[in-house]
């Protein structure tokens, strides 16, 4: 069992509440140690502090690299209270026990997050003395607390005072856990940053090491089959409006296809700079439309598969009011999600206490943008794992190039980006008709193109949708003009694909020969 905590470390990058936590400690006549800005935070504020140079008796050198590597703070955090020679060793010293050891580490994350930073920069943000210490003080966790995260810090000085200046085991146990997976995350984002580098600092593809941490959000009600097990691990570099970072304001517990399916819906969905409203079904989106008002988009959506809607995830990229969620209640559905609900809005779904309700920041502009986006996606294989940028490219008007005699007219082109951000979220092969800033059609994950093209038109015929004067986007060019005689059999006008094929100019004449406008975009949107 540890003893009453006497003296305390503390030395953070991160100065949040540390003020707070230092009188606490204070007022329970704990005495405390520091080192540098930490300190000298503390002295400013007329906080009673000891600086760990003035402690040792060796002053900090090599511009703050050396401070804490010392006999009389490590012999102090290590030593085992319950072995008699581990005493007797720091009574023969005269070293007295650290028995809280509180410590964030230099922000190299932070730095290397900025383009312009150098070699030099990152590593002199490389902590080496809090992470030492750190991993001292969670080994000896059965007489050491260690604190790591300012979060924690209340409940610290609430234990302290409830049982007599003591720290329980099963907190300090939890603190010891949060303490080693801090080093390892701050482990595994250094070798990821130096081992994408060359000796000058520049950046050289992939690291050849590569380290994934997460923390655990959420065990799941079970993975994608029932007899499966499933957790959500968020990344602390997570953003709020990424699927992890998610807020849950009602409903049953979330299953591992829950979280996949509503992050697909978000994805897609905040793509669209108009309000929209996005149905999704296993994955692929079943029905999208865009509407001035909430109800009027999920409606349109709706109307593209009614059959696949049901007990889908919807996703609106708008504040969600009553009219909207009343509808969407009427039908049975696995998860809604949105940036926000009005009250009246939360009454409604709160009589529907199976619907999970999910609440998640808009991204901001350009989160996330750019060609390659600032995420890596990984799949798992036997044996490892593939790395992959995200595909964040996305197709603007100015990026259409026309290939075909006829030229979409404004409003066409303005459903063909539509359909394209479509297609980019649907499973390969992806065919998607839409018309007036809806979805009309949509075939997905089949293995002939041509077979998706007609899918998404058994789907329109299904729903009662006419395609006459629809557009057409496909996420991969078309091999043959077999697919394209298809969407202009059913009444398509317009067609946008990334080209690329060798036989482009069949497909280019075959478009002219049916008065079909054709624009290439030259990216491509696999989704496997």
């Amino acid at each position: 069992m540890a003893g009453i905590v006497t003296q305390a470390l503390l030395s953070v990058s991160d100065k949040t509440g540390i003020l707070e936590l230092a009188r606490g400690l204070v007022a329970r006549d704990v005495k405390l140690l520091s080192t540098g800005g930490t300190a000298k935070l503390l002295a400013a504020a007329g906080v009673p502090v000891t600086d760990v140079g003035t402690y040792t008796g060796f002053p900090e050198m090599l511009d703050g690299r050396v401070k804490t590597l010392h006999p009389k703070v490590h012999g102090g955090i290590l030593a085992r209270r319950d072995l008699q020679a581990h005493r007797d060793a720091l009574a023969a010293a005269g070293i007295p026990t650290i028995d809280l050891v509180v410590v964030n580490l230099y922000p190299f994350r932070e730095t290397v997050a900025d383009p312009q930073c150098t070699l030099d920069d990152a590593i002199e943000n490389i902590d080496i003395g809090g992470p030492a210490m750190l991993r001292a003080a969670a080994k000896n966790w059965p007489h050491v607390g260690v604190v790591v995260d300012p979060a924690d810090y209340g409940e610290v000085l609430a234990e302290l005072t409830a049982n007599a200046g003591t720290l329980s085991d099963a907190l300090r146990f939890r603190l010891m856990q949060r303490a080693f997976a801090h080093t390892a995350a701050y482990d595994g984002a250094i070798a990821n940053w130096v081992s994408a580098r060359g000796p000058d600092g520049g950046a050289q593809g992939f690291p050849q090491f590569f380290n994934v941490a997460g923390e655990k959000r959420q065990e799941m009600r079970y993975g994608e089959n029932p007899h499966q097990r499933a957790a959500l691990y968020r990344e602390s570099s997570a953003a709020p409006s990424d699927i992890a970072s998610y807020r849950q304001l009602q409903g049953k517990e979330l299953s591992y296809n829950n979280v996949a399916d509503a992050d697909a819906a978000w994805q897609c969905v905040t793509t669209f700079p108009e309000p929209t409203c996005v149905i999704v079904k296993h994955a692929n989106p079943c029905g999208v439309a865009s509407a001035a008002l909430p109800i009027d988009a999920y409606r349109r959506a709706f109307a593209t598969d009614p059959t696949s809607a049901f007990g889908g995830i919807i996703a609106f990229n708008r504040p969600v009011d009553a009219a909207a969620l009343e509808a969407v209640c009427a039908q049975f559905v696995e998860v809604l999600i949105a940036p926000g609900y009005t009250p009246e809005a939360l009454a409604v779904a709160a009589q529907k206490k199976n619907v999970r309700v999910l609440e998640l920041s808009l991204p901001e502009r350009g989160e996330g943008g750019g060609e390659g986006g600032k995420e890596l996606d990984l799949k798992r294989v036997g044996g490892g794992f593939l790395v992959q940028t995200r595909d964040a490219r996305d197709v603007l008007e100015g990026d259409l190039r026309v290939v075909t005699r006829v030229a979409p007219t404004a409003a066409q082109i303005a459903d063909l980006l539509f359909a394209w951000r479509v297609a980019w979220f649907v499973k390969s092969n992806a065919i998607v008709y839409c018309g007036g800033g809806r979805t009309l059609g949509i075939g997905a994950g089949q293995m002939s193109r041509v077979d998706s093209t007609r899918i998404a038109a058994t789907k329109a015929d299904n729903a009662g949708l006419s395609l006459a004067g629809s557009v057409v986007a496909s996420d991969a060019f078309f091999p043959f003009r077999d697919g394209l005689d298809v969407v202009a059999d059913n009444g398509a006008v317009a067609v946008i694909q990334p080209g690329g094929s060798v036989r482009d100019d069949e497909v280019i004449a075959a478009a002219d020969e049916r008065g079909i406008a054709m624009v290439f975009t030259g990216v491509r949107h696999f989704r496997h």
